[in-house]
């Protein structure tokens, strides 16, 4: 179905990995330490995006005065220990091994580098994927289209030769930067 493509990318969280809901628990248990609580309805905006955006709203909601990347950096570290338990694939991950040997593939995600690492490795996909590239490999993060741009090189295939698989508004508005075509995962 995608063979008309040089390269595949594929964002982590929620379109080939279930995270999300790990991801929620380990926010309420780290924000339940300061008082803080957080808005379910609102996070889905920044699906896609790096845990330390997602802290500075958070904290600007609960007008507090934290440092958004300490914060961050406490809950990427609870919600290491809970995913490693946790995490299971979804069923894109079918496509991943479908093209496997056929295909360069990457992982784009606004998790951090090494977060999408262990999760695979605990998942043993790992080798699946020529590269991962995460929000700490980027300094522009998606909508912007570095993610995913740092994947096409390291996979040494030109942006327009890519299809991205993404779950979030911000991360399709980055593979249509990076001139990319892209599936909307929550449409399959």
């Amino acid at each position: 179905m995608y063979d008309q493509y040089d390269a595949l990318i594929f964002d982590m969280d929620g379109t080939i990995l279930d995270t999300e809901p790990t991801h929620r628990k380990a926010w309420h248990q780290v924000l339940a330490r300061y008082g803080m609580t957080l808005d379910e309805a609102r996070i889905i905006e920044f699906n896609g995006a790096p845990t330390w955006r997602l802290a500075q709203f958070i904290i600007e909601q609960n007008q507090a005065t934290h440092d958004p990347h300490l914060l961050a950096a406490e809950k990427t570290a609870a919600v290491k220990a809970m995913l490693l338990e946790n995490v299971h694939p979804l069923p894109l991950m079918e496509v991943v091994k479908a093209y496997h040997g056929r295909r360069p593939m990457a992982v784009g995600t606004g998790s951090e580098h090494s977060m999408a690492d262990a999760l695979l490795t605990q998942l043993g996909v790992r080798h699946l994927f020529t590269a991962i590239v995460g929000a700490d490999d980027v300094t522009r993060h998606k909508p912007e289209p570095d993610t995913f741009l740092r994947c096409a090189q390291l996979m040494g295939v030109a942006p327009e030769r890519c299809v991205v698989f993404e779950d979030a508004d911000f991360g399709l508005q980055a593979a249509k930067a990076a001139g990319m075509d892209v599936v909307d995962v929550r449409l399959l």
